[in-house]
């Protein structure tokens, strides 16, 4: 079974933060995040990865979705930048040598008027921002499921 993830929802400018990924043929991007440690909370989840793919210190002002994807609970934050430099994010990702097959991390600023003609997943987190940004984030956190082609 796969871990439990938290991911960030980090707009700045009318450009949203995600990873760029070519992995297995494929080109695409996610929010940045990643699975939740022992003994660690969302929000402490949330900082951490943040600090490692993206080298940004955030605060975490809310949730906005859970997602149920593949059986797995992934839980969307809306984020607020307060320090580091993006793109100096020193997770594992960045600084072990990964297997083939993981593919690439690439921190990137997407501006929010292309994320229609891009492939940013999980696609019902993408057209929810596409949705709410700037003024329209729903007032709890919606429940959500997806279910991946292919």
């Amino acid at each position: 079974m796969r871990r439990e993830r938290v991911a960030a929802i980090l707009i700045q400018d009318n450009q949203i933060a995600l990873i760029e990924r070519h992995r297995m043929g494929r080109h695409y991007y996610v929010f940045p995040g990643g699975g939740i440690e022992p003994g660690e909370n969302f929000v402490e989840a949330l900082v951490r990865e943040m600090d490692e793919e993206t080298g940004l210190k955030v605060v975490v002002k809310r949730l906005i979705a859970d997602l149920w994807y593949r059986g797995t609970p992934q839980h969307y934050f809306l984020v607020e930048a307060v320090g580091g430099e993006f793109g100096n994010g020193q997770g594992e990702e960045y600084t072990t040598q990964l297997p083939l097959e993981e593919g690439t991390y690439h921190p990137v600023w997407m501006p929010i008027a292309i994320m229609p003609n891009q492939s940013v997943l999980p696609l019902v987190i993408a057209n929810l921002v596409l949705r709410s940004h700037p003024q329209a984030w729903p007032e709890g956190p919606l429940r959500l499921t997806e279910t991946p082609a292919g």
